[in-house]
């Protein structure tokens, strides 16, 4: 009897070194990656971003900020108020290139206007001992606001030249995203103070916004530069219909005028899927993955994946790489610790990053 229960003993020891063996890899095109958990115990972690130190930051939807170094997490404080309602909440967060000497982080959230709520991007400065936010300010806030839980966007990338691009989705309400008097439905660029670029193609006009760089979007939740600077969005469809954009200053991108979705009910969207005046996607996923974080890579770890687009689907449990001209999907990074993936980063070594709303976690793909 004795010998029966160290025979169990050991198949049951080995079948958890296998079972976990298998849950810290990920096949790929580049051969199996190893999966480290790096951070856990969030509740919706949205979105994340890396300190010069090693650190991170990490935001939790309903509107906590959390600083994580060596595995151990504490909970930053002054964060903004924010409307945690539906989509909405404390959403992206970033780090600007001179951070070392600034100590500024960027956040964006929906903040509460009378009855609604819109989208809006503060800016305040990590403590040394990285403990709390002080001097926060709004930057920017959509204008006006609006009812209703859905589509606030919203990721924020500092630009080349030092401005803030910011994604706005049209909150549920369709042709405001067509109305350039609306913030909804748009990217928006200001200058780092709050202030609008006399370059931005709206600005002087008495029929738009200022802000508005591109418009016609639907809800935009993935934005990166490309290695040559320009601009992308990975944007949720409707029923099918989610799209990867390269955003142009002044383009519109026909939401919901023209679209490769249809309605929930099966209707038709608009007058189809082209219109003059208005972009194509570089690519379109039908069905919709709900996509949500988006990078696009260097090669530092990986050459061959160099300029290649990743974003995270939250539907199927994956992370997207799209390559090739045209674009196209051409490979699905998927494992049992890639649930519901809100956030794609990469790290300053090459390594790719990911932030897990299932497991409530943050996770590392290295080789």
């Amino acid at each position: 009897m004795l010998q029966l229960l160290r025979l169990v003993t050991l198949a049951l020891a080995l079948l958890t070194v296998s079972t976990a063996a298998r849950a810290e890899t990920l096949s790929s095109s580049q051969g199996t990656l190893r999966v480290t958990r790096m951070a856990a115990g969030f509740d919706v972690p949205w979105a994340f971003a890396f300190l010069p130190d090693g650190g991170l930051l990490v935001t939790e939807r309903d509107g906590q900020l959390f600083h994580v170094q060596g595995g151990q997490k504490q909970r930053v404080s002054g964060t903004p108020a924010v409307a945690a309602e539906g989509q909405g909440g404390l959403l992206d967060v970033m780090v600007p290139r001179d951070f070392a000497s600034s100590r500024e982080v960027f956040l964006t959230y929906a903040k509460r206007q009378g009855r609604g709520a819109g989208t809006a991007l503060a800016v305040g400065k990590l403590s040394r001992d990285n403990a709390q936010l002080t001097g926060v300010r709004l930057l920017f806030e959509a204008a006006p606001g609006s009812r209703g839980g859905r589509h606030f966007g919203a990721r924020v990338v500092e630009a080349r030249d030092g401005t803030l691009f910011l994604s706005l989705g049209e909150r549920g309400d369709r042709p405001s995203a067509q109305n350039l008097r609306l913030h909804q439905g748009s990217v928006v660029r200001i200058n780092r103070d709050g202030t609008v670029p006399a370059s931005n193609p709206f600005t002087g006009r008495q029929d738009a916004q200022p802000e508005i760089w591109s418009y016609g979007h639907r809800n935009p939740q993935g934005m990166a530069l490309d290695l040559q600077g320009n601009l992308w969005v990975a944007e949720h469809g409707a029923k099918g219909g989610d799209e990867v954009n390269r955003v142009r200053k002044g383009a519109n991108y026909g939401w919901p005028v023209i679209s490769y979705g249809r309605h929930y009910s099966g209707a038709r969207i608009g007058d189809g899927t082209a219109k003059p005046g208005m972009e194509q996607p570089q690519w379109y996923w039908d069905p919709s993955i709900a996509p949500s974080g988006m990078m696009i890579y260097s090669g530092r770890m990986w050459p061959k994946w160099r300029g290649d687009i990743f974003v995270g689907s939250l539907k199927f449990d994956y992370i997207s790489r799209l390559s090739g001209a045209p674009l196209k999907e051409v490979e699905q990074l998927q494992s049992s610790e890639t649930g519901r993936i809100r956030d794609v980063q990469e790290a300053p070594d090459g390594s790719i990053w990911f932030a897990s709303e299932t497991e409530g976690a943050v996770f590392r793909l290295s080789r």
